[in-house]
């Protein structure tokens, strides 16, 4: 059974919101950064980096968090947040560039469903940003960027949403990268009755993005529990801000590789160990890509290739081990290329989107790196496997859309 709750949100007035709505703050430039922050006073970003209003970059720690927590008052006191009077689901439509279109629910999921597996996670959380992120949130007490959870296609639920999206919206506004966001409140007590009692039929829902958050929301919970005496269990810090998108909306896309050397090899010494474990086809100039699982494409010294695995030299024994990044960690990375740590080692780094293969190929022409892989994307049903069995992706294994604005609501402890 899946719990999840409605909440009053923190929202930035009509007027306001696109002026207000921000991407992750690691996505921008610094230019763009400062260029947001110079001459838009209304940003998101000006919360989250707080310092910049003292000409000051590089403020961290408790002062940030502090910082964080006044810009965030000043905010509300200034009214360009206000919060809603009652609790609400909070429809959130993204329509991207490409006009594929994500439609889902903003919403409190619990902690517990976290606790007890109901929300189920495909990643490994490194246990330092779970604490540095806790302790954040424990100081400005609030979120504003949601976990992005999926759930199994429902006909009721998408006949509720549907007679909301056909109305006009409480936001809609269009993005310099050309997505457009809309919200509507869903404040009807039966309608928010019929939403629950279809997720508490629900068996299991799924962790796409946010492992960190949902794991340093749980953190924070499990200590507000031990510091509150009258702890009851319907406090807010008992849940966290969620984004549920049904599964067949979920869009998951590739990451690819790029390995800046070939340890200490020659080109011909490093394919004839590819050859061990690999039918390979020089593909030469054509920007190669792989069609299907268990196939990749390369890139070396000028040429495209493909890769096909030889099942003869590889034993599948479950889902992580039918996994096109752990069959590419296994079979090249760490035992030809000495890549061992996916997330600190300096010598790879990694890439998405559409146009990632030509991205790829100018890196490796540069000399910036030596060769890159290619890879089909993770599907829905592989991701639910690895979370069914218990089991954890390597790293960068999914980029997965939609990406929410920052400030378009926010959810506070």
């Amino acid at each position: 059974m899946a719990t999840i709750k409605p909440f009053k949100a923190v929202r930035p007035t009509r007027d306001k919101v696109s002026l207000v709505a921000a991407r992750s703050y690691q996505s921008y430039t610094q230019e763009e950064r400062e260029a947001r922050l110079d001459y838009n006073p209304f940003s998101f970003l000006h919360i989250v980096n707080p310092g910049y209003k003292y000409h000051k970059e590089e403020v961290s720690g408790k002062e940030r968090y502090s910082l964080v927590r006044n810009r965030y008052l000043e905010f509300k006191e200034d009214g360009i947040f206000v919060q809603d009077e009652t609790p609400c689901f909070y429809i959130y439509r993204v329509v991207n560039r490409e006009q594929r279109v994500f439609t889902g629910i903003v919403a409190a999921a619990s902690t517990e469903d976290y606790k007890n597996n109901v929300i189920k996670r495909h990643e490994d959380t490194i246990e330092y940003r779970e604490q540095i992120f806790k302790e954040y949130l424990k100081t400005v007490g609030f979120n504003a960027e949601p976990v992005l959870l999926t759930y199994p296609d429902s006909a009721t639920i998408e006949t509720i949403l549907a007679s909301y999206t056909d109305t006009r919206a409480e936001f809609e506004f269009t993005t310099t990268y050309r997505d457009t966001h809309y919200l509507w409140l869903v404040n009807d007590p039966a309608d928010i009755k019929v939403i629950q009692d279809e997720f508490d039929r629900m068996g299991e829902i799924y962790i796409a993005d946010g492992h960190h958050r949902s794991a340093s929301s749980f953190l924070l919970g499990e200590d507000s529990k031990l510091e509150n005496p009258a702890h009851t269990g319907k406090e807010s810090y008992n849940s966290f801000m969620s984004y549920l998108i049904p599964e067949s909306q979920l869009h998951i896309s590739e990451f690819n590789r790029l390995i800046k050397d070939l340890n200490g090899l020659s080109k011909e010494q490093f394919l004839l160990k590819l050859d061990q474990v690999y039918r390979i086809e020089n593909r030469g100039f054509e920007l190669y890509r792989p069609s299907k699982k268990h196939h990749f494409s390369m890139y070396l010294d000028g040429e495209f290739y493909s890769l096909y695995l030889r099942k003869t030299h590889y034993e599948f024994t479950d889902s992580l081990s039918e996994l096109d990044t752990h069959i590419l960690y296994i079979t090249i990375l760490k035992p030809i290329l000495g890549i061992t740590d996916l997330r600190n080692d300096d010598r790879i780094d990694y890439g998405y989107d559409k146009h990632n293969v030509i991205e790829m190929k100018n890196r490796i022409d540069s000399g910036e790196f030596a060769v890159g892989f290619g890879l089909v994307p993770v599907n829905v049903d592989e991701m639910k496997r690895i979370a069914d069995e218990g089991l954890t992706m390597p790293p960068k294994s999914t980029y997965i859309e939609p990406k929410l604005r920052s400030g378009v609501a926010i959810y506070e402890f």
